[in-house]
């Protein structure tokens, strides 16, 4: 779970409702002084939200880029049905896909996506399903294919915790398995309410079906490959979900840009933004 370092949107960013062809979604839109050089959609990963990139906002601004982060169908404050079919991963995959059309504008120069973590299944996904909307593709702490065997573990105990227990009910048993005083000791108190408060806003069956596919995706590498879109692989120096070795094989396989943020773990969005923020831009800014 990521855990933003603030919750304070920087002057340059406003939160509303974008309203797409699929329906409307919570964002945070920071826009630079100037028009930009590129617009930037970010797409959150699993339990996570818009606000996991609340870090970056000010960074990509400075550097030129609109950064529209997104809250997916059922997390924190965009809506959900309580369907797990609403939440199969082609369905996700669309949404973005409306999403990237909605937030194009005229002179706002091209999209780049990104995904952390689950979100990088989903947009590998909706490239998949059509590239063209975007310039680039960058995959944020994501692997080839399934999570790593022990995180599946406990994946597979969230999932069956949230089909017996109300959601409450499952916040308080996670904090009994991890307990938290050592996250909590460095956690401003209202970051620490909204982490709480967010977990109860996201419908169950969206992380009950996105969980499933963190299980069983399949390796989709070549097939990404084939599309030729421009592609970065961004993790910290460890990696709890995909191990770091799993992403340097598949940036290979990718023939992608590579970029490793020494100090960060599996948020390097929240954990050192600075850092990624400038790893983006320059990114960015090399494929147009």
């Amino acid at each position: 779970m990521s855990r933003p370092p603030t919750l304070t949107l920087p002057p340059c960013a406003r939160a509303y409702r974008l309203d797409t062809e699929r329906g409307s979604f919570a964002v945070q839109d920071a826009r630079p002084e100037a028009a930009p050089i590129g617009t930037a959609l970010l797409v959150p990963g699993f339990t996570g939200s818009k606000e996991d990139f609340v870090a970056l906002l000010e960074p990509l601004a400075a550097a030129g880029f609109r950064a529209v982060a997104v809250d997916g169908r059922g997390q924190h404050e965009s809506p959900g049905p309580r369907d797990e079919l609403a939440y199969a991963q082609r369905e996700l995959a669309l949404d973005v896909l409306a999403q990237a059309r909605a937030v194009q504008e005229p002179d706002s120069g091209p999209v780049h996506l990104l995904g952390h973590s689950l979100g990088g299944l989903i947009t590998r996904a909706a490239v998949l399903l059509d590239a063209a909307p975007f310039r680039s593709l960058t995959v944020l702490s994501s692997g080839p294919a399934a999570i790593e065997a022990s995180q599946q573990a406990r994946v597979r105990m969230l999932i069956e915790a949230l089909g017996t227990l109300d959601m409450e009910s499952v916040w308080r048993a996670m904090r009994e398995l991890d307990p938290p005083e050592a996250a909590d000791a460095a956690t401003p108190p209202e970051v620490g309410a909204f982490l709480h408060r967010r977990w109860l806003n996201t419908v169950p069956e969206q992380l009950i079906a996105t969980g499933r596919q963190m299980l069983e995706e399949p390796d989709r590498v070549a097939e990404l490959a084939r599309t030729g879109l421009a592609t970065h692989v961004v993790s910290g120096a460890v990696d709890y979900a995909w191990p770091v070795s799993w992403m340097d094989a598949m940036a290979e396989r990718l023939s992608a840009r590579r970029t490793v943020i020494e100090g960060a773990e599996h948020s390097p969005n929240a954990e050192r933004p600075e850092k990624t923020a400038e790893a983006l831009a320059g990114f960015w800014s090399g494929v147009g």
